[in-house]
């Protein structure tokens, strides 16, 4: 028997070099798809994809649904890793707003909240209620809170109502800033009875924030 015969029958065999243009190719084609993906991808894909959300605009129906979705999408993905919710808003609906704020307070994973421009109404809850000691001011941002307003027009039994609904919606933003600042729902209800501003070391101060952030210093940098 020819010794060498022996030689291509063994299975472990390293591959051919007629085979390494083919993997050469596969990497090529792997690595051309993963960048056809980030082409394809948006801001806010990037951004999910670091684990951040951006509230930005008037809080509604539509945002609030989407916001609602990608921090349960962060949820599903690392139940123990943050997810970093950003948020520039003057505010809007009150219903849309809890939305919100009720899906922060079920994740099992921290929701840090920054304000950055301004974190106004509605808004200015969802920044008190991240995860405690992970609440941040950009040192210029604005935060303003105050009562829940809204029309009413009608028949008298339908305003009447209405009115009840506002009443209701005051006195549970109220008592969900309260357990977010410390302070009592009397002492919130007397602050928003008007239009209540407050700078970044105020809304520290108050209790709307943690911590006012700031560029790391380059000891910290990694």
């Amino acid at each position: 028997m020819n010794p060498f015969q022996s030689i291509g029958s063994n299975s472990n065999q390293a591959p051919a070099l007629n085979d390494l243009p083919a993997l050469h190719d596969l990497r090529n084609a792997s690595a051309h798809a993963a960048y056809q993906r980030q082409r394809t991808m948006t801001l806010g894909d990037l951004l999910l994809e670091n684990r951040i959300v951006f509230l930005q605009g008037e809080i509604h129906t539509g945002n609030a649904n989407e916001v609602v979705m990608k921090l349960l999408y962060l949820q599903s993905e690392n139940k123990r890793k943050d997810i970093n919710f950003y948020i520039n808003s003057p505010g809007g609906d009150v219903i849309a707003t809890l939305a919100i704020y009720d899906v922060m307070q079920i994740l099992n994973c921290p929701v840090a909240t920054f304000c950055v421009g301004q974190a106004a109404s509605g808004a200015a809850v969802l920044l008190a209620g991240g995860t405690k000691g992970k609440r941040y001011c950009l040192p210029h941002s604005r935060v303003m809170i105050h009562q829940p307003f809204g029309g009413v027009s009608g028949q008298v039994s339908d305003i009447e109502i209405q009115a009840d609904e506002i009443i209701r919606n005051r006195s549970v933003l109220n008592q969900i800033l309260a357990e977010s600042t410390g302070k009592t729902a009397e002492q919130i209800g007397k602050d928003i009875d008007r239009d209540f501003f407050l700078t970044a070391e105020e809304a520290k101060e108050y209790g709307l924030v943690d911590q006012i952030t700031s560029k790391p210093s380059k000891d910290g940098d990694e």
